[in-house]
């Protein structure tokens, strides 16, 4: 289980978000804490301390008139911390390669495979062509729909058909390198994560993923590196103390260099 940081970023500043909450209209959002600095300190921390494999998360949608001040930030980050992040984002096989040059180790895409409620493999395709597979994290997003987690698109507001099961997860395999799983209801909340999506991904986990969401404390931790087996990379967002919550952030690094 490795600590993979993130950077996401809404309206041009960093910001740690409830994720159901964010909305399109007028570019709204319930915020738990809004950063002083801009993306180029934390990824400076995070270069500084070695930790690979983060992401940055660009919330606003590329219509929005926030949407440059946005990507700014993102390609802040990723001058700070060249080959140390993945950006995510309104990515497509047309700007993915653009991302790439700038310095990110992988994009990240979730709409623009995931759309009208499918997983659209002419899309998927197109991008592996672009870019490899080697450099393609998809996120899988979800948020739970009866007796399962459905992957959700367009910064988490919508509903697919497409259910997280182990033979999705062989399907998509063939075309990444890694998968990003937000728990969607529960991100941003800091009140504990979500076991069962945790379990049903621990069991898998054929190439890496990366968990994030929920996370309060170090029993959180410890409850998703015994439920995912150890296999699970995870995300702390609003509970660390870089984005004003309890977790100190040198204290969580002991953590996970110990384990």
């Amino acid at each position: 289980m490795e600590f993979r940081p993130c950077i996401d970023i809404h309206n041009g500043k960093v910001k740690q978000i409830v994720g159901g909450s964010l909305q399109d209209e007028g570019g709204s959002v319930q915020e738990n804490f809004v950063a002083s600095q801009d993306a180029s300190y934390f990824a400076g921390i995070y270069k500084r301390d070695g930790l690979r494999g983060g992401h940055i998360i660009m919330l606003n949608p590329a219509e929005s008139e926030h949407y440059e001040a946005t990507k700014r930030q993102a390609l802040l980050a990723l001058k700070a911390y060249p080959g140390g992040l993945q950006v995510g984002g309104g990515i497509t096989a047309g700007n993915a390669n653009a991302f790439l040059s700038e310095g990110a180790s992988h994009v990240i895409v979730t709409s623009y495979v995931f759309s009208n409620g499918k997983i659209q493999y002419g899309n998927l395709e197109k991008l592996t062509d672009a870019v490899g597979k080697g450099r393609l994290v998809l996120d899988l997003s979800c948020r739970r729909r009866g007796g399962g987690y459905y992957i959700v698109t367009d910064r988490w507001q919508k509903f697919t058909e497409e259910k997280i099961t182990h033979s999705l997860l062989d399907r998509l395999m063939a075309y990444a390198d890694e998968f990003l799983i937000h728990a969607v209801d529960v991100e941003g909340k800091a009140a504990g994560i979500e076991e069962e999506l945790a379990a049903l991904l621990g069991d898998w986990a054929r190439i890496p993923i990366t968990y994030a969401g929920g996370v309060a404390d170090f029993e959180d931790l410890r409850a998703l590196k015994r439920i995912g087996k150890g296999r699970l990379n995870v995300t702390i967002g609003s509970a660390l103390d870089l984005f004003g919550g309890a977790i100190e952030y040198r204290k969580a690094l002991a953590f996970f260099n110990q384990e």
